[in-house]
């Protein structure tokens, strides 16, 4: 199994229409023998879509992976000290996260997570959903893809007719993006048609 004694961190953010395919990268990601801590963000923790509710999302993501939730920045604060991860993923990572990264603003228990690990100088992949990718958020896409220890995972356009600036990584490719991100490497290419 290729990610067989992987410790991956997986934090998830409100970009709440993509979690279920979120879901099953982390099922593939465990049926491959990586040990998956979920991380989520303070939207994903209360809040209930026409996509799912909260109390769903978290049994599931603790029904895959088999283990606690970190859902507080007390929780996500000890990863880098403890060195809890070889990888931290956020799948989603939506344009408020992306932004707040950017910027250096720590303020939920993802955030914290991806500043903690950081500072071990370990591998940050990133799967970015946003309706502003090219818009507002371009400039902060622009600092994370010249940013040390943090890979895109492939990305594109989801609807260009109608959403110019909506950009949607592809989520089969985490798993990809994770080994070669664990060699220091980022996949190639980075920008790909999503449709």
């Amino acid at each position: 199994m290729q990610f067989d004694g992987l410790k991956i961190g997986f934090a998830i953010t409100g970009s709440h229409c993509t979690i279920n395919e979120v879901l099953k990268v982390m099922k593939s990601l465990v049926n491959e023998g990586a040990e998956v801590t979920p991380i989520i963000s303070y939207s994903v923790e209360s809040m209930d879509t026409r996509f799912g509710k909260a109390e769903e999302w978290k049994q599931q993501f603790q029904e895959i992976t088999h283990q606690k939730l970190i859902q507080t920045i007390p929780d996500a604060e000890p990863i880098g000290p403890k060195k809890m991860f070889d990888c931290v993923v956020i799948a989603p990572c939506t344009g408020n996260t992306l932004a707040k990264l950017a910027n250096g603003i720590i303020d939920t228990p993802v955030l914290m997570a991806a500043k903690s690990h950081l500072r071990n100088q370990r591998p940050l992949v990133l799967a970015i959903s946003t309706n502003d990718g090219l818009g507002l958020n371009a400039r902060n896409l622009g600092t994370i893809l010249v940013t040390k220890n943090i890979y895109l995972v492939p990305f594109g356009q989801d609807n260009p007719e109608v959403k110019a600036n909506s950009l949607v990584a592809h989520m089969g490719k985490v798993p990809e993006t994770i080994l070669m991100a664990c060699a220091g490497k980022q996949i190639q290419p980075v920008l790909l048609d999503y449709r």
